[in-house]
């Protein structure tokens, strides 16, 4: 198990999270400012607008997920950054194959809120696509930007549980608009 360098208090996490989490303020103005850049697109397409908070508060919570999974097995001594870690790999694929299932039905559901209250700019299946290829990219990412922030605590002594979910989705929070645009610019 693994010596962590602050301890275990009210004190010792204050003083771990508050540098973390002004960072992370500052992300997640960085993604608010991004979403502004794209006003025009999302009045022209209300479908996108739907989209934009479930996209990255679901790549958020996959990554979530998964954080909280590595952090368990972390923890319980399980978990090796090795690549053919099977725990690893299983968790990664996981991880992407959940968002194959979820997405789809977050464009559908998108698509059909928007034809209830008013029109649609995007077709049915053109939604489904962007939602789908969006959430693959991010669910990727999540993966990546999780294992990465999950070593990193381990290397600098931090405990995962304090440290990988905020990080997570705060960083997935920007990849979420950035990726959701770039696919649907790229596919449509």
């Amino acid at each position: 198990m693994a010596e962590y360098t602050t301890e275990w208090s009210v004190r010792g996490i204050v003083r771990t999270m508050l540098p973390l989490l002004l960072v992370l303020t500052g992300i997640e103005l960085v993604s608010g400012l991004v979403l502004d850049t794209f006003e025009a697109t999302l009045l022209a397409a209300p479908s996108l607008l739907l989209l934009v908070p479930v996209t990255i508060g679901m790549a958020g919570n996959l990554g979530s997920v998964l954080a909280a999974r590595l952090s368990t097995a972390f923890h319980l001594g399980l978990l090796s950054f090795s690549p053919t870690d099977d725990r690893l790999a299983g968790n990664a694929i996981a991880t992407v194959a959940l968002s194959v299932t979820v997405f789809p039905l977050v464009g559908a559901g998108a698509w059909g809120l928007t034809a209830v209250v008013g029109e649609t700019a995007l077709a049915l299946d053109t939604l489904v696509l962007v939602a789908l290829v969006s959430g693959l990219v991010l669910a990727v990412l999540a993966v990546l930007v999780t294992v990465l922030t999950t070593y990193a605590a381990y290397r600098y002594g931090l405990d995962p549980d304090d440290v990988v979910v905020p990080v997570v989705t705060n960083v997935c929070d920007v990849l979420g608009v950035l990726v959701l645009f770039g696919v649907y610019r790229v596919l449509v």
